[in-house]
C-alpha cells in the first residue's frame, strides 16, 4: 500500500478502529519502585471511550497497599539516592525521557484521541505537540540556568563578619494529581519542573484517562536512567486511595490540577501535615469585546469555547459584548455554533468531540436546563447534537450552545460548566466590562478585543486573572507561568515561577574569622 493509500485508509477509520488499535498497545501496569506492576490485589478498572461509550480495555486499580508502596518508594528515593543533588543525572534523564516520548509520539497521539475524546486536530497543539516540544526541555535547561545559590551583601552584628547564602533545595516527595481534559500536557508540565528541581514524584492520573500516564511510566522504566522510586505512576478509580496522597506525612507537596471543590478538599486534608500546595483549578473567564473591536474577530474568539467540547479551564466561556455590537454578535455566534463540526474525534475535520463521561454530559445538560429555568434563551444547541453516526450512539456529546438573556449573577454565568456552552452578556462601557469580568469567584484567564492596543492593555491590567490575551495574544508556553487568582488556585504552572514552587528556600550564615 502506498503512503497516500495508507493515509486515505486511516482517514476513513472511526473511533472504533482506533480504539481497538490503542487497546493492543496500551500499558495497563503501574510503575512503582522501578517496577511495572499489577495491583497487589489483581484488581482492574475499565477505560471507557468517550466517543462511543464502549470499553477500550482495563488498567490496574491500585489499592491502599499499592499507594503506600509508591509513597514509600518515592520517600526512599529522595532520602537515599543522589537524585536530589546530582544535576547532571537529572538533566540526562529528562533528555532520555524526551527522546523516548518522541519515538512513541504517533502512538501516544492516537491513544490520547481514543481515551480523552479530544479531536485529533487538538493534538497538534496543546494536547500533545506543544507540551512535547518544550515541557521537559525547558526545565532541563533551568537545571543549569537557575540561580540555585546567591550571596547576600553585608551582614553581621557587633562587629562580627558573616557569609550569608540563600540556597534552593527540592521540596521532597511530590504528589502530582492530573486531570482528564489535557492529561499528557499537565503531566509533562508537572513532572518536568518537579524532577528537574530534584524531587521524587507519585503521579496519580485521572481514572478516565490512565493509559497516557502508564505509557510514560513504561518509558521511564525502560528507556531512562531515572533511579527506582523517583517516578511512580499509580492508577486508581478510588478517591479514598488517591486521598492518601493528601494525608500521608511522607508526601511533602501536592501538585493538583482539577476542580476548585477538590482543590479546597486537598487543602483541608493536607493542612495537618503542612503540605506545600500547587493548585491549578477552575475558571469562568471572560472575553471582552469593546465597542471598537473588529467584528470579524468576534466569532473566532467565541468558537474557542467549542474546542475539545469546552473542556478547558482557561476557556473564555463568558463573552462580554458592548451593547452597540451585542445584537449582531449574538446572531453571528449563533449561526456559527449551528455549523461547528461535531462528531468522531478521529475525523480531522471535527472540532467538537465528546465530553469525558456520561456523568459530565449530564452535568452540562443540567446546567443548561437550569439556565432555561432561570429565564435564559438558548439561541442554539442545548441538548445532544442531531445526526451523529451510529457508532457514536453511546458517546457523550453535547451540541455547541449559546445562552443569552441572563445577568452575570446567574448560575450559568458564574459556575464552570466544562462543556461547549457560551454565555453572552452585554455591557455599557469599559468600566462596566471590567466590573462584570471581575464579578466572579474565579480569576484564571481572560481576553479582550479592541482596535486600540493601548486600550486593550489597559483592560488586561485591570482584570484580576492570572493570564490574559489581547487581540488573540497567546500566553501559552513552558516559559510562561500559568495559574489563577482567587478560587482559580494557588501557584503557577510553567516558567521560572512554576519551577521555583518545587523548591524550598534555606538561608545559611557562616561566621567568618577576623583577620589580625
Amino acid at each position: 500500500m502506498t503512503d497516500a493509500a495508507a493515509e486515505s485508509a486511516e482517514r476513513s477509520e472511526t473511533s472504533v478502529e482506533w480504539g481497538r488499535r490503542a487497546a493492543k498497545r496500551a500499558e495497563r501496569r503501574m510503575l512503582i519502585a522501578g517496577e511495572l506492576v499489577e495491583a497487589a490485589s489483581g484488581a482492574v478498572f475499565d477505560n471507557l471511550s468517550p466517543a462511543t461509550g464502549a470499553v477500550l480495555g482495563t488498567t490496574a486499580a491500585a489499592g491502599e497497599q499499592d499507594m503506600n508502596r509508591a509513597i514509600g518508594a518515592a520517600r526512599a528515593a529522595f532520602d537515599a539516592t543522589d537524585w536530589p543533588t546530582d544535576k547532571d543525572l537529572r538533566k540526562r534523564c529528562l533528555h532520555q525521557l524526551q527522546s523516548a516520548l518522541e519515538r512513541e509520539k504517533d502512538a501516544l497521539r492516537r491513544e490520547l484521541v481514543v481515551e480523552v475524546g479530544c479531536p485529533v486536530m487538538t493534538t497538534e497543539s496543546a494536547q500533545l505537540d506543544w507540551p512535547l516540544a518544550e515541557s521537559l526541555r525547558y526545565p532541563a535547561h533551568l537545571i543549569e540556568a537557575f540561580e540555585w545559590e546567591r550571596v547576600l551583601a553585608g551582614g553581621g552584628l557587633f562587629g562580627e563578619r558573616n557569609l550569608r547564602m540563600v540556597v534552593k533545595e527540592p521540596v521532597g516527595v511530590v504528589a502530582a494529581v492530573t486531570p482528564s481534559n489535557f492529561p499528557i500536557e499537565v503531566i509533562l508540565n508537572k513532572l518536568g519542573p518537579a524532577l528537574a528541581a530534584g524531587n521524587t514524584v507519585v503521579l496519580k492520573p485521572d481514572p478516565h484517562t490512565p493509559w497516557n500516564a502508564t505509557r510514560l511510566g513504561r518509558l521511564v522504566a525502560e528507556h531512562t536512567d531515572i533511579p527506582a522510586g523517583v517516578v511512580n505512576v499509580v492508577t486508581t478509580p478510588s478517591n479514598e486511595v488517591a486521598g492518601l496522597l493528601a494525608t500521608d506525612p511522607r508526601v511533602d507537596m501536592v501538585s493538583f490540577t482539577g476542580s476548585t471543590a477538590v482543590g479546597k478538599l486537598l487543602m483541608r486534608r493536607g493542612a495537618d501535615t503542612m503540605k506545600r500546595m500547587f493548585l491549578e483549578l477552575g475558571g469562568k473567564s471572560a472575553a471582552i469585546v469593546l465597542d471598537d473591536a473588529n467584528p470579524a474577530a468576534i466569532v473566532p474568539t467565541a468558537i474557542g469555547v467549542c474546542v475539545h467540547a469546552g473542556q478547558a479551564c482557561a476557556a473564555t466561556s463568558r463573552m462580554l459584548v458592548h451593547r452597540s455590537l451585542y445584537g449582531q454578535a449574538v446572531a453571528d455566534i449563533t449561526a456559527a455554533y449551528a455549523v461547528v463540526p461535531v462528531g468522531d474525534p478521529v475525523d480531522p475535520g471535527t472540532l467538537v468531540g465528546p465530553v469525558i463521561s456520561a456523568a459530565q454530559k449530564e452535568r452540562v445538560l443540567t446546567a443548561i436546563d437550569g439556565a432555561r429555568a432561570d429565564g435564559a434563551e438558548i439561541t442554539v444547541g442545548g441538548g445532544a447534537p442531531p445526526g451523529l453516526a451510529a457508532h457514536l450512539g453511546g458517546g457523550h456529546y453535547v451540541a455547541p450552545t449559546v445562552v443569552v438573556g441572563v445577568d452575570n449573577d446567574a448560575a450559568i454565568a458564574q459556575q464552570e460548566v466544562f462543556g461547549p456552552v457560551l454565555v453572552v452578556l452585554p455591557f455599557d462601557d469599559d468600566e462596566d466590562a471590567v466590573r462584570i469580568a471581575n464579578a466572579s469567584a474565579f480569576g484564571l484567564a481572560g481576553a479582550v478585543l479592541s482596535r486600540s492596543a493601548d486600550r486593550g492593555m489597559a483592560i488586561a491590567r485591570k482584570v484580576r486573572t492570572g493570564s490574559f490575551g489581547v487581540n488573540g495574544g497567546m500566553f501559552y508556553g513552558a516559559d510562561a507561568p500559568f495559574g489563577g487568582y482567587k478560587s482559580s488556585g494557588l501557584g503557577r504552572q510553567c516558567g521560572v515561577e512554576g519551577f521555583a514552587q518545587y523548591l524550598e528556600t534555606k538561608t545559611i550564615a557562616r561566621r567568618e574569622r577576623r583577620r589580625n
